[in-house]
């Protein structure tokens, strides 16, 4: 807990401002397998522009923090991915991104692996197939909820949970030409 006196002073500790830090400028390695690698770029773009939340896509896993797992793994990607996960450093987390990472999607085959979790821990399940830009940006913010929560010492069970959002709004009303 950060404690500001009247001259401008601030008193906090080191794990306070080390968790700040890493909540607040998650690097991801993206591994975009399907459709949900596309909403995944729709979110890094400007639009929703996640580098005004200090997310900075990086290319190599030896950069990253967080892995977001963005479509379906088959049984011959499983040890690629799996060999991402492992080349990052620690700490490290795990957003699986839409119905085929998290659980197979609709592909209940032998060649589909059934939920990444089966290879990898996962922090978080972002829900859709596929998953809204929003969608992910609460991903996102959940995982730093858990971040705080882990330097807090409490539980993660013990944060409530909102809804996750479904659709954006529209850019502009529909004009009287119904267009």
């Amino acid at each position: 807990m950060a404690i500001k006196h009247n001259n401008g002073i601030i008193l906090t500790t080191v794990e306070e401002v080390l968790s700040w830090g890493r909540r607040n400028s998650l690097w991801p390695a993206s591994v975009g397998l399907a459709c949900c690698a596309i909403e995944m770029m729709h979110t890094a773009a400007s639009r929703f522009d996640t580098d005004r939340l200090g997310i900075i896509f990086r290319g190599s896993p030896r950069q990253s923090d967080v892995l977001i797992v963005a479509g379906t793994v088959v049984n011959k990607v499983a040890p690629m991915l799996k060999l991402i996960y492992d080349q990052m450093p620690d700490p490290k987390w795990v957003i699986s991104m839409g119905g085929c990472s998290s659980a197979g999607g609709p592909f209940p085959t032998y060649a589909t692996l059934q939920g990444v979790d089966r290879i990898i821990p996962v922090d978080v399940y972002v829900p859709g197939c596929p998953p809204t830009p929003q969608a992910l940006l609460w991903g996102i913010m959940e995982l730093q909820k858990k971040i705080k929560a882990k330097k807090e010492g409490k539980l993660w069970e013990e944060i409530p949970v909102k809804e996750v959002p479904t659709a954006s709004k529209p850019l502009r009303e529909k004009s009287p030409l119904g267009f």
